[in-house]
């Protein structure tokens, strides 16, 4: 049987991006481990944008991590919750084994070219757009009614764009920081359970005494621990 670690991935933009959301990509992969027997020993979950590389994803990283510790293969509903990217999809291939549910036989050499294909397709619906606002432009510029209000309407939506952008890449770098200040803070976390302590309390304590912050800058207490530890999916003491 065949060890996978399932990745599914959402746009901040909406969980509907390409008609296919969290709780369908959940569907196409259990019933491909299902239909091809296999055991899926761990989930995790992205809310960024396809745009970043995989191990540039926090939940994507871990993802990853998990493979390589269990040596199994990572599963995603579609190839496009990798990366839009022929080449992520190339560097990806070279650092783990994955498989697509609703593509289960497909090979590298197939899943490569299903990639590239994608890829050129999405450069060429780009460049028929570009074609067609530079005529619509022109229109607009001779004076046609139509085409100004076309063109006014096109620059509202693309400035709309940009802000959900900007909004976009400002919650990717908020994620990357927190997974970045969780990994760091972790073994000192760990090091202070295994100091015998018995409560939430008592791990704040010892956090602070090391000279740890919370990402705000304050000071640890029970509450704090709790969220970081449940975070970090680690269990929390029995006395808390």
């Amino acid at each position: 049987m065949i060890n996978v670690v399932a990745y599914i991935r959402v746009s901040t933009s909406g969980q509907g991006e390409s008609g296919l959301g969290l709780e369908a990509q959940r569907d196409y992969i259990e019933r491909a481990a299902q239909a091809n027997g296999w055991n899926v020993i761990g989930k995790f979950v992205d809310v960024v944008s396809g745009k970043l590389a995989l191990e540039e994803r926090p939940e994507g990283k871990k993802a990853l991590a998990a493979c390589k510790q269990h040596n199994a293969q990572l599963l995603v509903a579609k190839l496009d919750r990798l990366s839009r990217s022929v080449l992520h999809i190339a560097q990806l291939m070279e650092q783990v084994d994955f498989k697509v549910a609703t593509m289960p036989q497909a090979d590298k050499f197939q899943l490569h070219l299903f990639a590239a294909l994608a890829q050129q397709e999405r450069e060429f619906i780009a460049q028929r757009t570009k074609d067609a606002l530079a005529a619509l432009q022109r229109r607009a510029d001779a004076g046609e009614t139509e085409a100004v209000v076309k063109v006014s309407r096109r620059t509202q939506a693309l400035e709309k764009g940009r802000a959900v952008a900007d909004i976009t890449v400002a919650n990717n770098i908020r994620l990357s920081k927190i997974a970045n200040y969780q990994t760091a803070i972790e073994p000192h976390l760990k090091s202070c359970l295994h100091d015998k302590v018995k409560t939430l309390q008592a791990v704040a304590d010892c956090l602070n005494r090391k000279g740890f912050r919370t990402p705000r800058g304050s000071e640890f207490n029970a509450t704090a621990v709790r969220r970081l530890m449940i975070a970090l999916d680690l269990p929390l003491p029995k006395t808390v």
